[in-house]
C-alpha cells in the first residue's frame, strides 16, 4: 500500500484518472527487479504517471538519466514489475509496479516512508511483521484489473515467504479539483472502512477537510476500490502532499483478509 501509496507512496498510488476503455488483451508476466536497468524501468512508469500524467512535482535525480522517480527509499526497497508479453511471449515494457519496503529494510532506511507523512505510534507494536508497499502504479493502457490482480498476487506470494501478515501505504487521490473530490472521498470510505482505534495515525500535514466540500456524491479509484474489496481499512485522515499535488489516505490490510484469488502462494 509508499509512494507510495492503497500505496501511494505507501500502499498504493490511485490516479483518479479513467481507466482505459478497452482492457488490454496483453498476456502478464511478474517479476521482481533483479538489476539497477530493471528498477529504473519501474522509475520510469511511475516519472510517466506520477508526473505526466498527475503533474507531480518530483525532484530532479542526483544522478542517472531524466525522467526518473527516485527517492532515497527506492535503493532499500524490492521493485515488483508486471510485463506485457506478446503472442511469442517476449517480454515487453513494464506496466505495473509496486514497491515493497520490509521491516528489517525500513531499520536500515532509518523508518518508513509512511513516517514522514503520519504519525504511526499505535502501529508500534505491529512493525516487525509489517511490509510497506508503495508507489503502486500501472500503465493507463493496463488498468483493467489484471496487472493489479498479478501485482497482488505476487505480493500475497512474498508476504507469506517474508513471514509477514500486514501491508500498509498510502493510496492518493488527486487533488486538481482543489480538494473536494478527496474530502469528499475521504467521508464516505470512513463511514464504512475505518479501522479500529489501534491502528489509527494522525497526518503530520493534514489535508483541509473542514474546508472543503464533503458531501459530493464520488466514486473511488479503481485502485481503491479494489483495496476495499480485499478488506483494506482506513487508518485515519488524509494528508496532503503538496509536491504530487495529492491527497494521502492510509491504509491498513491484513493478508488474511485477503481473498483466496489473490493468494497464489506455493505450497
Amino acid at each position: 500500500m509508499n509512494r507510495s501509496p492503497i500505496v501511494t507512496h505507501a500502499l498504493s498510488h490511485a490516479t483518479g484518472l479513467p481507466l482505459a476503455q478497452r482492457p488490454s488483451k496483453s498476456r502478464l508476466s511478474v517479476s521482481w527487479a533483479q538489476t539497477e536497468s530493471e528498477v529504473r524501468e519501474a522509475q520510469a512508469l511511475r516519472y510517466q504517471v506520477f508526473a505526466v500524467e498527475m503533474g507531480a512535482r518530483l525532484p530532479t535525480p542526483a544522478s542517472g538519466p531524466a525522467g526518473l522517480d527516485v527517492d532515497l527509499f527506492d535503493a532499500y526497497c524490492e521493485h515488483l514489475l508486471v510485463r506485457a508479453t506478446d503472442e511469442d511471449g517476449d517480454l515487453g515494457a513494464v506496466v505495473g509496479t509496486y514497491r515493497v519496503l520490509t521491516p528489517a529494510a525500513a531499520k536500515r532506511a532509518g523508518g518508513l516512508y509512511s513516517d514522514t507523512e503520519f504519525d504511526l505510534t499505535r502501529l508500534r507494536g505491529m512493525r516487525h511483521r509489517v511490509a510497506e508497499i508503495g508507489r503502486s502504479c500501472v500503465h493507463a493502457d493496463h488498468r483493467s484489473g489484471g496487472a493489479i490482480l498479478s501485482l497482488w498476487g505476487a505480493l500475497a506470494e512474498f508476504m507469506a515467504r517474508n513471514g509477514l501478515d500486514t501491508v500498509i501505504g498510502c493510496a492518493s487521490v488527486s487533488m486538481r479539483d482543489g480538494g473536494h473530490f478527496a474530502a469528499s472521498l475521504w467521508r464516505q470510505i470512513a463511514a464504512e472502512h475505518l479501522a479500529s482505534i489501534d491502528c489509527q495515525v494522525r497526518p503530520r500535514l493534514p489535508l483541509p477537510i473542514d474546508h472543503l466540500r464533503q458531501d459530493l456524491q464520488v466514486e473511488p479509484p479503481a485502485l481503491i476500490r479494489g483495496y476495499l474489496r480485499c478488506g483494506a481499512k482506513l487508518m485515519g485522515e488524509p494528508a496532503w502532499d503538496p509536491d504530487f499535488n495529492t491527497a494521502d489516505l492510509p491504509l491498513i490490510l491484513r493478508t488474511a483478509d485477503l481473498p483466496a484469488r489473490f493468494r497464489r502462494i506455493s505450497g
